[in-house]
């Protein structure tokens, strides 16, 4: 019989330093990004909004902006929300900063990255799928 401690204290996924690139560097060393576990309320709420219905019942689904909200919520530093460096970029919202910022190859790393720490490192459809046929 499995013990209600083990639900009730589970082991709590830190975040985690990884680096994206070396074109960010503070005294000559390449500064990480700091990213968080997603976890399924969360995920559930990101597949909600990007999932939408036609007038004739006819579900779509935006993987595109979903992984891209998906990987902007993850990000704890920088910080994506700051006025001051979603200016320098020139654009405003956290999504919008991170696809400035970054190269293509960078961006996959970190997508890759946060859906590891969030435990999507498998087949991201089937979560999706499950999801929205609840």
């Amino acid at each position: 019989m499995s013990s209600l401690n083990a639900f009730l204290n589970p082991i709590q996924a830190e975040n985690r330093e990884v680096v994206i690139s070396n074109r960010f560097q503070e005294d000559g060393k390449p500064v990480p990004f700091v990213i968080k576990p997603i976890t399924q309320e969360e995920n559930k709420a990101l597949i909600k909004k990007f999932t939408k219905k036609d007038k004739k019942g006819n579900e779509t689904f935006d993987k595109t902006e979903y992984v891209s909200a998906l990987t902007s919520s993850a990000v704890v530093s920088p910080d994506l929300t700051n006025a001051e460096l979603q200016k320098a970029y020139g654009v405003l919202g956290e999504s919008s900063l991170l696809q400035k910022m970054l190269y293509v190859g960078e961006y996959a790393t970190l997508a890759q990255e946060v859906q590891a720490l969030s435990g999507l490192d498998k087949d991201i459809n089937e979560d999706i799928e499950e999801i929205k046929n609840e």
